[in-house]
């Protein structure tokens, strides 16, 4: 009996042995099926060195340097291209107001003949200087008949009193300033807009790529776990798989962010008028962003802050002068006028300066348009057409800046509104994240959900990050279209 018994318990003592070994054979062999598909996780890179860039400092100090949207936008003010060709136009208004109006001082000519008199049919005649009703000195060939040779030199001043084309550049010199300087207005605004929403736009790539770095870095982390759990023979193969798979899309997806900061920092510097060969980093604050983020949409639309209506306004002003030029071009123009002259006269002509006869003569001169074919009266027709020209082009204006206004708004409000729900996405996003991570660990839920929640926290952060600078896009539209950006 105990022979059997023993003999039973050897027997029982083998299949067990033989169990585990087939197992452990069974498990070993599904592991090693391709080793080479299944590499052992590595750390992913340090991707902090793959978010903000740092570049050197355009100062050659060694030192980075580090500029705010305010900086960027009082840099741009002073070297982009397009403000200073304005601001040089402004001073070619007053240059050219200064041209027109010089005929208000006088005006004074040297003027002078020499003549050899070939044959003269009175010798009794001496050298006379005559003066036209014009104020001009006219030295006739003729003037001097005694000396054949005769030298006139004289000085002829004038005096504009009335004229109707001095008094419409006198009336219209200020408004041709004020439309120059409403230019300047108007390319500064879009300036201030453009470089606002280009630096906008690289926060939010620098933002993104945060996120990415994150992401990269919480994946990474799964990706080894979940290769350790695979090893371990706790899950499958599929996880490690997903894993990888999850982990190199968000790689995918930091490169091109970090690929795209460059043509947008390019556009930024472009748009500022900064050296390209020259670099900077942009230095924000997103709590103060967000504190400036709110804007009052009660306010009503003032069409008469636009710069655009301001410049329409100052076009009808240089219409109404123009036209009341045309209106009085009928006008004479009346100028006093001076001459003064010196006949020389000798035979001789290396003597011809021994004797002088002075003349002189002051008087007014006037000139009268009695018939000019109708070209003053269809003038004055040609600028009252473009007057109603101008009155249309008001309305026109009117309603689109209108358009724009609600455009604006509504973007402005639908944005905001979007914002608020994403960023209560993102915190549950996170919350789910953190509790199907947790639970996949103590096996509770399949890997599949773990993808899930960390698809859906990408996607809400992404997406959070979109309504945020959308918001302040908006923003500056909302306030361009109202006419209240300042600079």
């Amino acid at each position: 009996m105990t022979n059997i018994f023993f003999g039973m318990h050897r027997v029982c003592v083998f299949l067990l042995v033989f169990a585990v070994s087939c197992l452990s054979t069974t498990v070993s062999s599904g592991q090693t099926t391709n080793p080479k598909s299944i590499p052992v996780p590595v750390a992913p890179n340090d991707t902090n060195k793959n978010g903000m860039p740092i570049f050197t400092t355009a100062l050659d100090t060694g030192s980075n340097q580090y500029l705010t949207l305010r900086q960027c936008i009082d840099y741009a003010l002073l070297h982009q291209p397009a403000v200073n060709r304005s601001l040089i136009n402004i001073n070619i208004a007053k240059t050219t107001n200064a041209i027109n109006l010089s005929g208000f001082l006088p005006q004074v000519n040297a003027s002078g003949n020499l003549i050899h008199t070939l044959q003269s049919s009175n010798a009794n005649n001496s050298a006379i200087n005559g003066s036209t009703g014009t104020g001009t000195t006219t030295n006739s060939p003729n003037a001097s008949s005694r000396y054949s040779n005769s030298f006139i030199p004289g000085v002829n001043v004038s005096q504009s009193i009335f004229n109707p084309s001095l008094l419409y550049a006198y009336k219209s010199a200020p408004l041709y300033v004020r439309q120059a300087e409403e230019i300047t207005d108007s390319t500064k605004i879009f300036l201030v807009s453009a470089v606002t929403k280009s630096f906008y736009n690289v926060l939010l790539n620098l933002e993104q790529i945060g996120v990415l770095k994150e992401d990269t870095t919480r994946l990474g982390k799964n990706l080894r776990d979940a290769y350790h759990q695979y090893k371990g023979g706790i899950v499958d193969e599929t996880d490690y798989l997903e894993a990888s798979i999850t982990l190199n899309n968000t790689k995918a997806q930091l490169r091109q962010a970090n690929e795209n900061i460059v043509p947008q920092y390019a556009a930024l510097k472009q748009l500022m008028g900064f050296p390209p060969e020259k670099q900077f980093n942009v230095n924000f604050d997103t709590l103060e962003m967000m504190r400036t983020i709110n804007l009052d949409t009660t306010r009503q639309l003032q069409y008469e802050k636009r710069v655009e209506f301001k410049q329409i306004k100052t076009q009808k002003d240089l219409q109404f002068q123009l036209v009341n030029y045309y209106q009085h071009a009928f006008l004479p123009t009346v100028s006093a006028f001076f001459n003064y002259n010196l006949a020389y006269e000798n035979n001789r002509l290396p003597d011809i300066l021994q004797t002088a006869y002075p003349s002189s003569a002051i008087g007014l001169s006037f000139s009268v348009p009695i018939f000019t074919g109708f070209s003053r009266v269809n003038n004055v027709r040609k600028a009252r057409l473009q007057q109603q020209l101008l009155d249309w082009d008001e309305t026109e204006l009117k309603s689109r800046i209108y358009t724009e206004y609600t455009s604006a708004l509504a973007n402005y409000k639908s944005n905001f509104y979007n914002l608020k729900l994403l960023q209560k996405n993102v915190t549950m996003a996170r919350r789910t994240y953190f509790v199907v991570n947790l639970q996949y660990k103590q096996g509770i839920v399949p890997y599949l959900n773990v993808i899930t929640a960390e698809s859906n926290l990408i996607t809400s952060e992404i997406s959070y990050l979109n309504a945020l600078f959308q918001v302040l896009s908006s923003k500056i539209d909302l306030e361009k279209a109202m006419g209240d950006i300042s600079y």
